[in-house]
């Protein structure tokens, strides 16, 4: 019996590859005989330079601007002329100083900082993975670091952040960064939102980093006006409206307007780069997962690409996750053949996110004394 694990992290608790790990040991202590093997998911956001790292992409660290004040290292990945990079690492939730929230000032402008690392590296493809942002400054501060001039009516570049950008008078992209028309970039996400609106980035993400009602109508006002002045410059494409503008606060529409990104499933990214396909043409059984699976899972996450995947191998795949909020039948439908949730045997969700390693082996094991079944289609 070949295990293949291919499971994202839970966030909050273990990393992809510590989810791998408690379950390997659980497996491999109930039934010595069963083949363990993995491979990273991710789905654009944490977790995108891990999987490219896993599969012989090369650490690099650099200094750039942090989502509020100060600097902060973030890490990408190089292999060739391509580059990974985690939006999240430089412009992230994660990364907020003493984690205190600033949905009006926070700035994208590390993440540029990071495309800039990885023009120097000589990198002509870069994939810009989204998810996890702190801004929502419609890639404005990316957008700055590479050379962009975004100024008031004083003459004076705006501060940080997509509430400043009410104050915008001009824009000049006659500087930005030249290296970049030679450049490939493709954005890896999960989000279809549009920039603006009532599935807009400032209405849908703005409360997740802490804004209030009031914050989210002065966010929206601001990056349509800034969209409104960015589509007046030469090359500049307008993609207000296109799927994926409003991922990371609105990066995507950046990316896509002006450094001309070409959209992608983030997971299909991952996918492609660790070879999963081929990987799960060889297993027996897939096991995959995240923290929750819910319905933003069925939207495009990792356990769902590679449920996908799975299913056109024609082999079985079971799921693992710290709770899920879907339906039976939801679960069925993905194509998993069971699922383990840690809350079904943690006394409480504070246990099962605190002894997540604990409980992970533990259901490693049950899979094992399953495994006969699932293998023969056997569905719970």
């Amino acid at each position: 019996m070949r295990i293949l694990i291919a499971s994202d992290k839970f966030k909050g608790s273990l990393t992809g590859s510590e989810v791998a790990s408690a379950l390997a040991e659980g497996i491999r202590n109930a039934d010595a005989g069963i083949h363990v093997d993995a491979v990273p998911v991710a789905d654009g956001g944490e977790g995108t330079v891990a999987a490219a790292l896993a599969v012989g992409f090369t650490a690099v660290n650099a200094t750039v601007t942090g989502p509020t004040s100060g600097s902060v290292t973030a890490q990408f990945a190089v292999k060739d002329d391509q580059a990974i990079i985690e939006m999240a690492a430089a412009s992230g939730l994660d990364v907020l100083p003493g984690g205190i929230l600033a949905p009006l000032t926070a700035t994208s402008r590390g993440t540029g900082d990071l495309i800039r690392a990885a023009l120097d590296h000589g990198c002509t493809t870069i994939i810009l993975g989204v998810g996890g942002s702190a801004c929502t400054d419609g890639g404005a501060g990316m957008l700055q670091a590479l050379g962009a001039r975004l100024t008031d009516v004083n003459g004076r570049e705006v501060a940080p952040g997509g509430a400043a950008l009410a104050d915008l008078a001009s824009v000049d992209l006659s500087d930005l960064d030249d290296r970049l028309t030679h450049a490939h970039v493709v954005l890896a996400g999960d989000v279809d939102n549009p920039l603006l609106g009532e599935r807009g980035a400032p209405a849908v993400f703005a409360p997740q980093k802490g804004a209030t009602p009031q914050d989210v109508a002065l966010l929206d006002a601001a990056l349509g006006h800034y969209a409104a002045l960015l589509v007046t410059q030469p090359g500049v494409r307008d993609v207000v409206d296109a799927p994926g503008a409003g991922g990371a606060g609105g990066v995507g529409y950046a990316a896509m307007a002006v450094l001309g990104a070409e959209r992608r499933p983030g997971v299909e990214v991952v996918q492609e780069l660790t070879g999963l396909a081929a990987r799960v043409a060889s297993a027996d059984l897939v096991i995959t997962g995240e923290g929750s699976l819910d319905e933003q899972s069925l939207g495009g996450k990792a356990p769902i690409g590679v449920a996908q995947v799975a299913k056109d191998a024609g082999v079985p795949v079971i799921a693992i996750c710290g709770r899920t909020l879907l339906t039976p039948e939801q679960l069925s439908e993905a194509g998993f053949a069971r699922t383990y949730a840690l809350t079904d045997i943690a006394p409480d969700v504070p246990t099962a996110i605190a002894e997540a390693g604990r409980f992970v082996t533990e259901i490693g094991a049950r899979i094992a004394a399953d495994v006969a079944a699932i293998a023969q289609g056997g569905h719970s």
